[in-house]
């Protein structure tokens, strides 16, 4: 999966980390030019989730990140901590912050972390303790092994920075490495948490400088800019050109520009690049939430047989994702989310919808009411207000497992949001298609020994990466793959006799050694 991101900057130098993780920041340097001898520095994090567990949600915050120069004092990259989740990073990055550093040698990086949060599906054949049973989802606040500070000096570093060259780091979590059999959390072990050099921006490969959400602050069409803030308070200026492409915006123009960003609004940015004065190159930008509304990501983890009106249907999510970091919307919570099939006669019918991002849905896939609905699936609710219910606290401490927080809401809006799903590749199909195995799952089965697989559908749009050779020739079984995309189950289920889901790739990220 991916990992975090650092960008370093000067006008001698950028740099930039990237992780499997999500939720980034940018210091109030990014806002006006960096001091001559300054390089803008940014930071990206992403994830990969370890085998033999259904991991949930993994969350952790980076609570210090220094770069150590040959001679003299430690340069911080951030000023706050960062929460990070990074189980949403397998096949993606998130960006996380830019600095300011001076030109010059560095020898290592320091990463400081605290608080990890960890959700789980035990699909164990024995309960992990009198409140985590057999194929039930559990919470627990794990310990850090001793290791709440890693010192990295190996390659790329050391590392110069060098006045006006952008630069940028990819740091990766190995969450099957990482999380021990314990369930604590070493991020010292061996290879635990890895770094590399990002190559140079270049407009003929896809951006890879992560994602970053938050709230739009102002915007200025005739500058092409807008600056945003994230739900943990980090500020970032956000440049545009011919090439940003904008989606899901309520715009008047039947083209979608920067001039229908509004302060208020809430919305998603692809970084393309980050530049030699702090700012950040945007190469998509998603519309989220209107001011004044909550809405929230989150994957379906199950949908109880619950007797419910003609119509409704209950589904269960994990909080992923706030983009103004509501605390009645917790992340990590358990949401039980009530859902209306449209003509179904309730005044709180859901509309459904795809956040397609521009890539074409085959027909035959749809998403268009409740029998579309299947676990594992990653999905934007848009909560009807006055119905979110008020969360039960659950007092988890370090160490013990117990359930998740809880809440409830109905959703006047459903949209299919891309998923991200990590196994071997089983079996490679003739029709661009491949079976992708994933063991355990929460998608069926509390055996550790229960098989689940999904067949995965490319198009001319998916993307490679980490491949010898690009495209769908470079696919070889046995391999472990990350596949970020939109999951359709057959009639809702996951069940053998019925057919396993199907997932629409947008991209398939190779795990080299098979070390997520």
């Amino acid at each position: 999966m991916r990992k975090a991101l650092f960008c370093l900057f000067s006008s001698v130098l950028a740099f930039s980390v990237l992780t499997s993780c999500s939720s980034n920041t940018l210091t109030s340097n990014q806002l006006n030019p960096p001091p001559e001898g300054n390089v803008p520095v940014s930071l990206t994090i992403t994830d990969d989730p370890p085998q033999g567990v259904s991991v949930l949600f993994f969350q952790v915050n980076l609570t210090a990140a220094s770069l150590q120069p040959a001679s003299g004092s430690a340069v911080s990259l951030i000023n706050n901590p960062i929460p990070i989740d990074v189980t949403q990073l397998q096949a993606l990055s998130a960006f996380l912050n830019t600095a300011n550093v001076p030109a010059g040698t560095y020898n290592s990086l320091s990463l400081a972390f605290a608080n990890p949060q960890l959700v789980i599906y035990n699909a164990s054949d024995t309960a992990l303790s009198a409140t985590c049973a057999v194929g039930t989802v559990c919470q627990l606040t794990p310990t850090l092994d001793n290791s709440a500070t890693i010192n990295i000096t190996s390659a790329p570093l050391p590392v110069t920075v060098a006045a006006n060259t952008p630069l940028g780091f990819l740091i990766d979590f190995h969450l099957n490495t990482i999380i021990q059999s314990d369930m604590s959390v070493n991020l010292s072990a061996t290879s635990g948490i890895t770094l590399a050099q990002l190559p140079p921006f270049s407009a003929s490969q896809p951006p890879q400088f992560g994602l970053v959400t938050g709230t739009v602050e102002s915007a200025t069409p005739s500058s092409n800019q807008f600056t945003m803030q994230t739900g943990d308070g980090r500020t970032f200026t956000i440049d545009s050109n011919s090439s940003t492409m904008y989606s899901g915006f309520p715009c008047a123009s039947l083209v979608e520009t920067i001039s229908c960003v509004a302060a208020g609004q809430s919305v998603q940015v692809q970084v393309a690049s980050v530049q030699s004065d702090g700012t950040l190159l945007g190469g998509q930008v998603t519309y989220l939430q209107a001011s004044g509304q909550q809405t929230v990501v989150g994957t379906i983890v199950a949908i109880p047989p619950l007797p419910t009106p003609a119509g409704e249907t209950i589904v269960e999510m994990i909080l992923h994702q706030s983009p103004t970091a509501s605390s009645s919307l917790p992340l990590g919570g358990l949401a039980w989310v009530a859902v209306w099939s449209p003509g179904s006669g309730s005044q709180n019918t859901t509309t459904y919808s795809i956040d397609s991002n521009g890539f074409t849905i085959p027909s035959g896939l749809s998403f268009a009411s409740n029998n579309d609905l299947g676990v594992g699936e990653t999905v934007q609710a848009t909560v009807v207000p006055g119905t979110l219910q008020a969360v039960t606290g659950t007092g988890i401490q370090s160490g013990l497992w117990g359930p998740p927080a809880q809440l409830s809401f109905t959703a006047s809006n459903l949209q299919l949001e891309p998923s991200q799903i990590t196994g071997v590749i089983a079996n490679i199909g003739t029709a661009g298609n491949f079976t992708l195995g994933v063991t355990p799952s929460i998608f069926g089965g509390a055996s550790p020994t229960f098989q689940a697989q999904a067949i995965v559908e490319t198009t001319s749009q998916t993307t490679y990466q980490g491949f010898g050779t690009g495209g769908f020739s470079g696919l070889a079984t046995g391999e472990s793959v990350s596949v970020n995309g939109w999951l359709f189950p057959q009639n809702g289920l996951l069940d053998p006799a019925i057919g396993p889901p199907i997932i629409l790739a947008q991209t398939v990220t190779l795990h080299s050694g098979g070390t997520f």
